[in-house]
């Protein structure tokens, strides 16, 4: 079992950046293929971008391609998602989550959860 804990949320106003973190404890964190979601308030929770659980392959919701990077460093049980040129609509709640399987783009695959952290984008 493997716990998650998000943090580098907040506010920040469009063509920003900001750095998320997501903490890994419990468990190898490099068993894990890692994603990030994200869910704003009644909406369904969406696939944002997802890793291998070397580092070496990525992919990217097409809403954030080239403005997000994914990465993780298996020393320090760390994801990351480094967001750039920030927009209203990625304000969001988001979600790390590790799979015990393959990396995916879909939420099903995931076995653990973090509690999110808000990001706001201010136009």
């Amino acid at each position: 079992q493997v716990q998650l804990v998000e943090s580098g949320g907040g506010l920040v106003q469009a063509g920003g950046s900001l750095r998320l973190s997501c903490a890994a404890s419990g468990d190898i964190f490099s068993n894990y293929a890692m994603g990030w979601f994200r869910q704003t308030p009644g909406k369904e929770r969406d696939f944002v971008a997802t890793i291998t659980w070397s580092g070496g392959s990525t992919d990217y919701a097409d809403s954030v391609k080239g403005r997000f990077t994914i990465y993780r460093d298996n020393t320090k049980n760390t994801l990351y998602l480094q967001m750039n040129s920030l927009k209203a609509e990625d304000t969001a709640v988001y979600y790390c989550a590790a799979a015990s399987g393959y990396s995916s783009i879909y939420k099903g695959e995931y076995d653990y959860w973090g509690q999110g952290t808000q990001v706001t984008v201010s136009s």
